[in-house]
């Protein structure tokens, strides 16, 4: 079975994307934006100049619609776990073959196979034991 974006893309819950744009910047993006700031600030003083001066809230409040539209496709650590615990219903762990069949009818109202829900295990099952655990689901999301 020939999946368009990828088997990984079943994994994905409906408006991760848009629930992207709509967060608050976390820790490591006030950083990377605290970064870029100083970049700018030759001068140290707190200040950038683009037509006036610009201190670092008024830079952050610029630049995160930027930094959230860039990132609004990417799924973060906490988004991943929430989709795994969305197929491990039992929280063991693991991703079984019923387990995703279960989640494809629930949640994306997929009927699949027992063929080729098999397939989809197949290909993230990298320990070979016939489930997918959560750093498998990880490298099987960001291929």
């Amino acid at each position: 079975m020939q999946f368009p974006m990828g088997p990984a893309c079943i994994f994905l819950r409906k408006g991760i994307a848009e629930k992207q744009r709509e967060r608050p910047l976390g820790q490591d993006e006030i950083e990377e934006l605290r970064e870029a700031f100083l970049e700018f600030d030759k001068d140290r003083d707190g200040f950038i100049s683009l037509g006036g001066r610009v201190d670092f809230d008024d830079f952050v409040e610029l630049m995160t619609p930027k930094l959230l539209a860039e990132t609004a496709g990417m799924i973060g650590v906490q988004e991943m776990r929430d989709a795994f615990k969305e197929f491990d219903t039992n929280g063991d762990g693991a991703i079984t073959l019923g387990e995703l069949q279960q989640a494809m009818q629930r949640l994306l109202g997929e009927k699949l196979t027992p063929g080729e829900i098999a397939e989809v295990v197949q290909e993230a099952d990298v320990n070979g034991d016939g489930t997918v655990d959560f750093e498998e689901f990880v490298k099987m999301m960001s291929r």
